[in-house]
């Protein structure tokens, strides 16, 4: 699915649509839950490419966890690692039928970037990348559940 969102995230539009409100993060937290002096930590007025390792530290910690493929486990954690919970989307962890999701992706708009995760039984070992903001101004595609937590 993750190669759906990526030719979705392609650049349609360069300059993605206006964000809303003030583009910068403010951090919450900013390391990552147990983060040591060589962790990599949220640069607040960094690009998303600045981000990403962060981020990154973040997946794979959750996806190490109990809670691997717990939508709200990686949203919780990118929030405790500081970025900003209402730039976030998350995708369901069941199908419409109720099976487990086989896989699971979230994202957190930056500024006209978004740091996509995409985890599951079916990813193999997670991957996160950095793409454009969608046209719409979101970055994933389809219905993603409310972050209502």
């Amino acid at each position: 699915m993750l190669a759906a969102v990526l030719v979705a995230c392609t650049p349609g539009n360069p300059g993605g649509a206006p964000s809303s409100g003030d583009p910068t993060q403010t951090p919450s937290n900013t390391g990552t839950p147990g983060a040591t002096a060589t962790s990599p930590t949220l640069v607040p007025d960094g690009t998303a490419a600045d981000n990403l390792p962060v981020f990154t530290a973040v997946t794979k910690a959750v996806w190490n966890s109990a809670d691997r493929v717990a939508g709200r486990a990686y949203v919780d954690a990118l929030v405790a690692a500081g970025f900003d919970k209402s730039a976030m989307q998350v995708t369901e962890d069941t199908t419409t039928v109720g099976n487990p999701a086989e896989s699971i992706q979230f994202s957190v708009r930056w500024n006209e970037e978004c740091l996509i995760g995409q985890v599951g039984p079916a990813t193999g070992e997670p991957v996160t990348v950095v793409m454009p903001v969608l046209a719409e101004g979101t970055c994933l595609i389809g219905q993603t559940r409310p972050i209502d937590w």
